[in-house]
């Protein structure tokens, strides 16, 4: 007599989920909301500044002037008008004469400099860095009287070009560091590949790492352009009245009777926007620059 083979059991049922799991999920979605909203009234905090700055550029002086401040105006052109009439142009042109050709020329010697210490380090590398950004340690109160005598020795004052060559100086240490990191993040296979193909380390440089290392390059040069764009120091010390920049026209605002807001605002706001439409316009690039290296 043979023996049959006992029946198959049902397959159990799926079990609903557990609601521990879904509490745990509400939980981390409360969070996740929690945190954004805290990041935003961060933000907010840092940014209230120039908001107020931009509102009070809008305001008639009397309305900037108010203790406690107004919140509620109507908004006027007047002080952005009185701005734009008080010779503002010529300052904003020197601003950007000093500003893009000292930031050109940070890229064209720092550039093959960075290069040079991140493909062909020697033993004195570590040396030759940290030299270049020691020269960024040294007050600039330092070296203001020699710089004048120089300058007045070779009918140099009130130059842009002046300028021009200190906002170079004072920019390359800091673009050598930063282009230097973003050498380093390029794949070294990469660049022997284009080695063995029979490229020369100029060809290499140009058409290989630099397109690679593009928003490294876009970050290192908005970076530079802010830095020359709100020096104050030199420009104050050097120039007179032929090639003052923007920060050298906001100290102006700045009178024996007193600060008047909302001029100051107005003009302030007016000097910040070509750094923040340039920034808005290279963001992409620059978010990409900055966090080059974060994720291998």
């Amino acid at each position: 007599m043979t023996a049959t083979a006992p029946a198959p059991r049902p397959a159990a049922a799926a079990s609903p989920p557990r609601p521990p799991r879904a509490r745990r999920t509400r939980r981390g979605g409360a969070g996740g909301a929690a945190l954004t909203v805290l990041t935003w009234a961060i933000a907010l905090v840092f940014v209230s500044p120039a908001l107020w700055m931009v509102l009070t550029a809008f305001k008639t002086e009397g309305a900037a002037q108010t203790d406690p401040p107004t919140l509620f105006f109507e908004p006027t052109l007047e002080q952005l008008a009185g701005v734009l009439s008080a010779d503002f142009l010529p300052y904003l042109g020197n601003s950007l004469i000093a500003t893009l050709a000292s930031t050109a020329l940070v890229l064209v010697l720092g550039t093959p400099a960075a290069y040079a210490l991140s493909i062909r380090p020697v033993k004195r590398t570590k040396d030759a860095l940290f030299f270049f950004i020691s020269t960024k340690m040294l007050p600039l109160v330092a070296v203001v009287v020699p710089i004048y005598v120089a300058a007045a020795e070779v009918s140099m004052l009130d130059n842009i070009w002046t300028l021009v060559v200190l906002y170079t100086a004072m920019n390359l240490p800091i673009a050598v560091w930063m282009l230097r990191s973003f050498f380093l993040e390029v794949p070294t296979g990469v660049v022997e590949a284009a080695q063995m193909e029979g490229a020369s380390l100029p060809r290499v440089l140009w058409s290989v790492m630099l397109p690679i290392m593009a928003p490294g390059v876009a970050a290192t040069a908005l970076i530079c352009m802010i830095f020359a764009w709100n020096e104050f120091f030199f420009a104050v010390n050097l120039t007179a009245s032929q090639a003052a920049t923007v920060p050298v026209f906001l100290v102006g605002f700045i009178t024996s009777e007193g600060l008047y807001w909302a001029q100051l605002a107005a003009a302030a706001t007016l000097a910040s926007l070509p750094i923040v439409v340039i920034g808005w316009m290279a963001q992409r690039q620059l978010v990409r620059g900055l966090s080059m290296g974060a994720v291998k």
